[in-house]
């Protein structure tokens, strides 16, 4: 019998990439929607019968214990939720009650309907906030700086807490960033693709960001998921740091998404102050040794073949609305 698989937040890019990374593993997917799925709807044709829409919101706890009772699911991958860490400056208490308290929704009704169920919770490096430790590693102090860090934080610790009193196969993937030609707008990299893309084809003249010398460590959305399919595969549940280990600024991925496409990025990247967040760290890079060498995982796809696709693909998004001019 296939395995069942429930991923909350299935309409993003996350989603999408673990979707077709469990139908090609022989699964059934079972995907929570959420109210806007856009143009994920027209991807899951290519899943065919493998892949199952089902409508719940981690708000509303008797949703969840519905979905969960009714797929009594084997696999349960945690992606719901607000990702951006600008909006949670605008939307604190909204992004607290779907990132953090909705954590404990989906684990209390997988302990009463499925707790044999192993459970991905999909954590952030957000929770490190400004570490003095660099790389950050599982040991590193949680003390984030943002309320999506506090939310993460939150959703973090509940799932080591129902792992310890409950038993539960319950685990926590620090995701550092993470990218892919899925990656909207909002962020800064789906910008940055976005914008030299439009410069390109004549679409628009320069681009605006924040602060170009805040480094991350970015990797490819297709890596990261796979590695939270091979945390579920292990024996015993645990937590693991999920990065490539190389941290790049916000300035650099401009460099790039410009050459690629070739221009000089100083030629019409501008700097905004409106675009600063309140509080950052200004380096967040991750050590994943633990992962490489519990799990024998290891990212296949480097930073500046990333940031190429996520250009590219803009380009072919984008190259009508030029023709069409």
């Amino acid at each position: 019998m296939a395995k069942r698989a429930l991923i909350t937040g299935v309409a993003g890019q996350d989603g999408t990439y673990l979707s077709d990374l469990l139908v090609g593993k022989g699964y059934e997917v079972y995907g929570m929607l959420g109210p806007t799925p856009g143009a994920f709807l027209e991807r899951t044709a290519a899943w065919g019968d493998a892949f199952h829409g089902v409508a719940a919101d981690m708000t509303d706890a008797a949703s969840l214990r519905d979905v969960v009772e009714a797929i009594k699911p084997d696999e349960v991958y945690n992606f719901a939720g607000i990702s951006s860490v600008g909006q949670s400056w605008t939307q604190a208490e909204l992004v607290a009650n779907v990132n953090g308290v909705g954590v404990v929704r989906l684990l209390e009704a997988l302990r009463e309907f499925a707790p044999a169920a192993r459970f991905c919770q999909a954590s952030s490096a957000e929770i490190f906030g400004r570490p003095a430790q660099v790389p950050q590693n599982e040991d590193t102090p949680i003390a984030p700086v943002s309320p999506y860090g506090d939310s993460k934080a939150y959703g973090h610790f509940v799932t080591t807490t129902y792992r310890d009193a409950h038993g539960m196969h319950a685990n926590n993937a620090i995701l550092y960033n993470h990218e892919s030609p899925l990656r909207p707008v909002s962020f800064v990299t789906g910008k940055i693709a976005d914008g030299a893309a439009r410069i390109k084809l004549g679409l628009a003249d320069s681009l605006e960001l924040g602060n170009l010398d805040v480094r991350r460590d970015w990797g490819f959305a297709g890596d990261y998921v796979r590695a939270m399919w091979m945390m579920l595969q292990a024996d015993a549940p645990d937590d693991f740091v999920i990065a490539t280990g190389v941290a790049h600024s916000v300035r650099e991925v401009c460099e790039f998404a410009f050459e690629h496409v070739g221009l000089d990025c100083g030629r019409y990247v501008r700097v905004n102050p409106e675009f600063f967040r309140p509080a950052e760290a200004a380096v967040l890079v991750g050590n994943s040794a633990k992962a490489r060498e519990t799990l024998g995982w290891e990212p296949e796809v480097g930073f500046d073949q990333l940031i190429g696709m996520m250009v590219d693909a803009d380009l072919g998004r984008l190259a009508p609305a030029a023709s069409g001019r």
